[in-house]
């Protein structure tokens, strides 16, 4: 098993990305945000470009892109969807060709308990995106990470993980019924073993990756969950009003985000990697009610990363 030890942190739990970067003097790295233009991965890139990183920004939807970006300075658009494995290996092509290291890659986007719906390789659609997009990209930019000497790679799952582990014998609900948030979760397992993995083949490199979640946070993330599900969020109070109780969970975008810039730039991660974080700590392993704080112990599982791995070069070919 990963083994998870908590680490001692300058940080609290309703901190900010804006906190997290205070000091800092980005200039001359080059992070790559994926949903870089919305929710909590908007206010990483305001946090990490505001200190002077050239923050490239890969898009699906350009214009929403250009309209929430209009106001940052270092930032640059690529369009790009992640379930085009073309696009993707254009990008990474010239990205590596242009000889620039990359520092940071924090694979933010993600979709939630949509409806079923599959990729052009008949792959389950939130799988498709959530890991399977983000396995090729940190592959078709590999060579500018271990450039970088010092890269790190952070993947946003989510406390959705401990709905389940990796169904290896139906992963893509050909056979059995679809179920969109036991789908979802899947992905963020996904997300925090490809990080176990990726950190034990790149370490040697000067490439360590870890995994996190960021907060329960409503943006447009969740416009597919159904009332009886966002009802168990317990997000709103009773004259409506979105509740901010980060002690709890509950945080702004501004505070989630934070978590994620920490994974990319916090010294107190130099030298380590692989793990699973939470409210700037290592999270210690969850032993409680489905949603509670920790990391389930399929979701650190070394063997069982390593084989996702296994699985996911065959799905797409990358890293083989």
């Amino acid at each position: 098993m990963h083994s998870q030890h908590s680490i001692a942190t300058r940080f609290g739990i309703a901190s900010t990305a804006s906190e997290v970067v205070t000091g800092l003097d980005l200039n001359g790295t080059t992070a790559v945000i994926t949903g870089g233009y919305s929710g909590l991965g908007l206010e990483a890139t305001r946090a990490l470009a505001g200190v002077g990183a050239a923050v490239i920004v890969p898009a699906r939807d350009r214009s929403k892109a250009e309209r929430n970006l209009a106001d940052l300075p270092n930032v640059t658009i690529v369009d790009l969807d992640l379930t085009d494995s073309g696009q993707i290996a254009a990008f990474g092509a010239g990205l590596v060709a242009s000889g620039r290291p990359v520092s940071m890659l924090i694979n933010s986007a993600g979709v939630m308990a949509t409806p079923l719906w599959r990729s052009a390789e008949g792959h389950e659609g939130q799988f498709a995106i959530n890991h399977l997009g983000h396995f090729r990209l940190t592959a078709a930019i590999w060579p500018a990470l271990v450039r970088a000497n010092g890269a790190r790679v952070v993947s946003v799952s989510s406390r959705a993980h401990q709905a389940g582990g990796i169904n290896f014998e139906d992963i893509h609900f050909s056979r059995r019924a679809y179920d969109s948030v036991l789908a979802y979760g899947q992905a963020k397992t996904a997300n925090a073993l490809f990080a176990v993995e990726l950190d034990r083949r790149g370490r040697d490199v000067g490439v360590r990756a870890f995994s996190l979640h960021p907060g329960q946070i409503l943006t447009d993330i969740v416009r597919y969950l159904t009332p009886e599900h966002l009802a168990r969020f317990d997000a709103y109070d009773e004259l409506g009003n979105l509740r901010i109780d980060p002690a709890n969970g509950r945080k702004t975008p501004e505070q989630g985000a934070a978590t994620m810039v920490w994974a990319a730039v916090g010294s107190e991660l130099d030298g380590l990697g692989g793990y699973y974080l939470e409210d700037f700590d290592v999270a210690q392993l969850y032993s409680g009610e489905l949603g509670s704080k920790g990391v389930a112990n399929w979701a650190i599982d070394p063997d069982v990363a390593r084989r996702l791995w296994e699985v996911s070069v065959s799905m797409t070919g990358a890293f083989a």
